[in-house]
């Protein structure tokens, strides 16, 4: 935490609603700083070391991949939540465990295991966040899972705002929620506290600044296609005022840090306006605000999502990654696909891995969503006769 005093909108560990398995009290660390450590010490956050953001591992050794992608979002979260003066520990954690749950290669291995589980439930990887956090990963004697705060919890779910309404059934949630909520009530039809939305808009400033340094290296996105974006061509404005003839990697690096501040700044000013105009005294006023706190203004939101689309057309759905993406997709289809018709290629841990509660389709997504990129290939290789090359 910083020197400043904490906030009364702030969650106070010490008045967290506690762990479904009751634990005791830690002599060093706060109940928030336990969750954090516990996550960075989990299997499934090591592994983000070898799962897709945009670029597949092999492409090249400075893209991002989760690992580093959840890295940036976990220090810009911080930063947010040190201004505001709330728990920068909760901010930090959920930013940590927010993509535990992604499958190999990305979007497109979410796209083809949620084609794939449409007739057994589904999948989605915040469903799947909270699954691996409650019961996946298998360290702790008295427990399944790493039973974790209920605020964490409530932060990996809700981040991006209640998920029914005051009145509505839990029918078509994602597979998992409603059923883990039946043992620990989430409180889906309320927002989640300001560390949580600071930890959702955290991701987004952190994608789309260094998903656009990822396309230019890769040589997808050129300087002259970012005049078309009012934000990037302001950016670059300054930076060439300030310096003529810069090196393209040193003009890009500075446009970047002038994006971030402006985002970081905005949603600092703008959340700290909207607590002070809605009189939000407590963590509770923030839950029912009945409205987002964190976030940009009108004139900053409309420019970031000018930024997204210009993203998602120039790099997302550029023919280069679509091809790989594709490809990338059929291995995960095509891992699934042979576990179901011959359960005996699994590995021998996963064939005793089913809890009573699973049926075989949702271990085999267990199973295939856990997998790195890199491991998904080898099993690929393993099992067929011809694997794509993914480039």
């Amino acid at each position: 935490m910083s020197g400043n005093k904490i906030a009364a909108y702030a969650s106070d560990p010490a008045k967290s609603r506690g762990r479904l398995f009751p634990e005791p009290d830690s002599n060093s660390r706060s109940e928030f700083q336990r969750d954090r450590d516990r996550v960075v010490h989990s299997t499934a956050f090591r592994r983000l070391k070898h799962k897709t953001q945009v670029f597949i591992y092999h492409e090249g050794d400075h893209y991002r991949t989760r690992l580093t992608h959840t890295i940036e979002v976990a220090q810009i979260a911080r930063t947010i939540a040190r201004k505001l003066n709330i728990n920068e520990d909760l901010a930090e954690v959920v930013a940590l465990a927010h993509d535990l749950g992604h499958p190999p290669f990305g979007h497109a291995g979410e796209r083809a295991l949620a084609d794939a589980m449409a007739a057994y439930g589904g999948f989605d990887h915040n469903a799947q966040t909270l699954r691996i956090v409650t019961n996946l990963e298998r360290r702790y004697a008295d427990f399944n899972g790493l039973n974790l705060t209920w605020e964490t919890l409530e932060g990996m779910v809700k981040h991006n705002g209640p998920m029914i309404g005051l009145s509505a059934p839990t029918q078509g949630l994602p597979y998992g929620i409603a059923e883990y909520c039946e043992k620990n009530d989430l409180h889906l039809n309320s927002h989640a506290s300001l560390e949580a939305q600071v930890a959702a808009i955290a991701d987004d400033i952190a994608y789309n600044s260094h998903d656009l340094d990822d396309g230019v290296r890769a040589g997808l996105i050129e300087f002259q296609d970012m005049t078309s974006v009012p934000v990037l061509a302001d950016c670059l404005k300054n930076v060439d005022a300030c310096w003529q003839d810069l090196a393209p990697h040193k003009r890009l690096h500075e446009m970047l840090r002038r994006l971030i501040s402006l985002l970081v700044e905005d949603v600092i000013d703008e959340t700290e306006q909207k607590l002070v105009s809605l009189n939000l005294k407590s963590a509770m006023d923030i839950r029912n605000a009945g409205q987002i706190i964190a976030s940009f203004s009108k004139p900053v939101a409309e420019a970031e999502h000018a930024l997204k689309i210009f993203l998602r057309e120039n790099l997302y759905h550029h023919e280069k990654v679509d091809n790989v993406m594709h490809d990338a997709s059929q291995v995960v289809s095509d891992l699934f696909s042979r576990y179901m018709g011959d359960p005996s290629v699994l590995p021998i841990e996963w064939k005793n891995e089913q809890s009573p509660e699973d049926d075989q389709p949702r271990t085999i997504c267990d199973f295939v969503a856990g997998m790195t990129d890199r491991f998904a290939m080898l099993e690929h290789a393993r099992l067929f006769d011809r694997t794509p090359e993914l480039r």
